[in-house]
């Protein structure tokens, strides 16, 4: 692209625009500096109020996705790739899925994570070839993130997976984004000029966050891996994630920690089993029938049990 066409482009940005309120931000003292920052990012989560229809549209894709062996994959450059790796990798410890199952992509490859590969996000092709590498597919669901909406290389690998009739979606944060035209659901969160001007990583970063943290979590509440509002299907990995184990076992049945400790033994550190063990009085085998049988809902086999 040339450097005119470029110039117009980010002319129109929202979030390229300067920001009135810190136009002196190089004159104040570190209480002002971080005062006014606070102070822009407090609108953030406003701003993703409009799109919330989208969002849970965009949920109920991910659930299909997942229900028919589908998975749910990131693709942004930047801070927006990384952001989306950083959702991506928390969900395995979280909430006990495959680690395959939530794929986050950045333009650059693996080494992009920690520095900036220089013009790899102006390349569509390579947006495809990342998603061909990982044998991206009509069952998947495509998540385009960019800030600016304009990323060749987000803009690519929509282009791609719409070609397979995957669904798409795309996140970006200023409302004429080529990218919000290129997916079949498009999320929109105009957090307007940064306090530093361009620096996309501070409201429309924040944006991108609160929205991938709604996506991930709300499909993973509806395939059944929370029950209450409690994490049943976290990986006990470590000493603390065994604690808390433990926790979310006493917590959703109100016995005591000696209990609920037993409990995890005798059901492998399954938390879910557990919990429906002791909630419903049944032997382990049994309870791990009836996860099955409701594709591991706590609450539909406890229903069915009594």
């Amino acid at each position: 692209m040339h450097t005119e066409q470029l110039l117009t482009q980010l002319a129109n940005m929202s979030t390229e625009a300067r920001n009135s309120d810190s136009a002196n931000i190089d004159q104040l003292n570190s209480l002002q500096l971080v005062s006014l920052i606070n102070q822009a990012d407090q609108g953030v989560a406003q701003h993703i109020t409009p799109a919330l229809p989208q969002i849970a549209a965009a949920v109920d894709q991910i659930v299909k996705a997942f229900t028919h062996g589908g998975r749910l994959i990131y693709l942004g450059a930047g801070t927006s790739g990384r952001l989306g790796i950083l959702d991506a990798v928390e969900c395995p410890p979280t909430y006990s899925v495959p680690d395959q199952q939530v794929i986050g992509l950045i333009a650059g490859g693996d080494k992009a994570i920690y520095k900036a590969v220089e013009g790899a996000e102006d390349n569509p092709e390579l947006g495809a070839a990342d998603l061909q590498r990982i044998q991206f597919s009509a069952k998947d669901v495509l998540v385009g993130i960019a800030a600016s909406g304009r990323t060749p290389y987000v803009l690519g690998g929509l282009a791609y997976a719409r070609s397979l009739g995957a669904s798409t979606v795309a996140i970006s944060c200023n409302a004429q984004a080529p990218l919000l035209q290129a997916a079949d659901i498009a999320i929109c969160a105009e957090v307007g000029p940064e306090v530093v001007t361009g620096s996309t990583r501070m409201k429309a970063g924040t944006a991108q966050k609160m929205i991938l943290n709604m996506l991930s979590t709300a499909a993973m509440v509806r395939t059944g891996k929370v029950y209450q509002n409690l994490m049943v299907d976290l990986h006990a990995s470590n000493q603390k994630l065994v604690a808390r184990a433990i926790r979310i076992v006493m917590q959703a049945t109100d016995c005591t920690a000696p209990v609920a400790e037993k409990a995890l033994q005798d059901s492998q550190m399954n938390a879910k089993l557990a919990i429906l063990h002791l909630l419903s009085g049944q032997p382990i085998a049994r309870c791990r029938e009836q996860l099955t049988a409701q594709q591991g809902f706590v609450r539909q086999a406890l229903e069915a049990m009594q």
